[in-house]
């Protein structure tokens, strides 16, 4: 693999290995994501590419070493999507991290694929604007990875996921080619959408080197925020259902169920239930619901009485403090898992008409397999994280086992696999449950149209 190394330093004029890094402590971090899952190999060289023009050299080079290639951004994925594996090069587009253009007057934003999605959300605010995609990574997270995963996130309940959000694409494909798909207009259907297609392909159709994103005017007024205590999930994924369905569309429908509220109190005291809630018990279930907009309190008023019918017990923030305590309450879950051990994050999606019986599902199925799994899920739309928290490196086999049931549970009741994560490395095994044999050959055969010698992410996804 010397070879290739040495042809990605002449190709990109790089005799001192300062864009293509074989460093050991490079390569080592390359190999792993926030899912906790490490490659058992390891990559070649990581290429920090800081051009098209690069991108377009790495993909011509490897494409005439057959070298595999795997597209990286910022690493914050939870499914081994751009885990560097073993003779492969990880082309990393982090350096890309410009925003072009932004354009008040059409509202879209043209950027490189190492934007961080914060950093986009807070330079077009100054034009009163948003980039409306919010995944928890956001601040971390690229936009050129939640392109990559079809990435959604707590607004989407409202403003849909990043497929929506995305106008037009730049991506070079793997022999090099560059293309260009999509447009800057609100309406296009000239030829087929390409531009879907790449969005949620997880690097295996091409890399991903601008992007068209459509951007939407920043709510007026501020937030009304409602946190509901239900006496069981079940209630609470009911009263989800009630406030999604009515007048007002809400921007945040989160639930949690009561094993995420004792890890939660556990982690920042019961003091802090007791402040948001009013009362030190972990028990049931919370649900936080948050409008925006001109008429958001209206909103609000009017949702409240919804989920007070399906047992809710209802508090409406008053201030900016009591809001930030109800939001702190959600915020808290990932660190109270963390704080426990090694968390393996998971990721199902059901219809909402589903979403009670899912939590029900995911406790019966932990009760089988002796474990916990806290779970919250973005429950205006059906999806689901739930959390196995174990201890050492590897993940148990009885967490795995109990993870095969959660994914088949979900598919059971016409849901998916993955509702934002994307399949990456560890989901793969259950695809064909999902999709069938047709399908995935059909997937196949596209993925050799745009990749002919297979080099692209080679063991994800599909």
């Amino acid at each position: 693999m010397d070879t290739v190394v040495t042809a990605l330093r002449s190709a990109l004029a790089d005799p001192d290995g300062a864009v293509v890094r074989t460093d050991p402590a490079v390569l080592d971090a390359a190999r792993t994501d926030k899912s906790g899952w490490t490659a058992p190999g390891g990559p070649v060289a990581v290429v920090e590419a800081r051009s098209v023009a690069d991108v377009q050299a790495v993909l011509r080079t490897c494409s005439a070493a057959r070298v595999p290639v795997v597209p990286r951004g910022a690493g914050t994925g939870l499914a081994g999507g751009a885990n560097g594996t073993e003779g492969s090069v990880v082309l990393s587009v982090a350096r890309m991290d410009r925003i072009l253009e932004v354009s008040v007057a059409d509202e879209y934003a043209v950027v490189e694929p190492g934007v961080v999605n914060g950093a986009l959300d807070a330079a077009v605010a100054e034009h009163g604007l948003r980039f409306a995609p919010d995944p928890a990574s956001a601040a971390i997270s690229t936009v050129g990875g939640n392109i990559a995963t079809n990435a959604g996130g707590l607004r989407c309940v409202k403003y849909g996921v990043t497929r929506e959000a995305v106008l037009g694409l730049d991506v070079v494909l793997a022999d090099g080619r560059l293309v260009s798909t999509g447009r800057r207009t609100v309406k296009g259907v000239t030829g087929l959408d390409l531009t879907a297609l790449f969005v949620g392909s997880e690097g295996t159709l091409g890399v991903v080197v601008g992007a068209t994103v459509r951007l939407v005017p920043l709510p007026a007024g501020a937030p009304a925020t409602l946190g509901a205590v239900f006496p069981t999930v079940a209630d609470a994924a009911r009263g989800a259902a009630a406030v999604v369905t009515g007048a007002s569309r809400p921007s945040t429908v989160e639930l949690l169920d009561a094993a995420a509220l004792a890890g939660i109190a556990a982690h920042l005291g019961p003091q802090v239930l007791t402040e948001t809630l009013g009362s030190s018990s972990a028990d049931g279930a919370f649900l936080l619901v948050e409008f925006d907009g001109p008429d958001a309190a209206q909103a609000a008023l009017g949702a409240a009485p919804r989920l007070q019918a399906e047992g809710g017990t209802v508090h409406h923030a008053t201030s900016a403090v009591e809001r930030e305590r109800l939001l702190t309450v959600r915020r808290s879950f990932h660190p109270a898992m963390e704080a426990r051990g090694r968390v393996l994050i998971e990721d199902v999606a059901v219809p909402r008409s589903r979403l009670a019986e899912m939590f029900e599902r995911v406790e019966a199925i932990g009760r089988r397999h002796g474990v916990a799994i806290p779970t919250v899920a973005h429950a205006g739309d059906g999806n689901l994280h739930p959390n196995f928290v174990f201890a050492g490196d590897e993940v148990p086999a009885h967490v795995w086992a109990a993870a095969d049931e959660l994914f088949r549970a979900a598919i059971d009741l016409g849901g998916t696999l993955t509702g934002e994560h994307g399949v990456g490395v560890l989901k793969r095994r259950w695809l064909g449950d999902e999709l069938g044999d047709a399908v995935l050959d059909l997937q196949r055969g596209v993925k050799a149209v745009f990749d002919p010698l297979g080099i692209l992410n080679p063991g994800k996804a599909i």
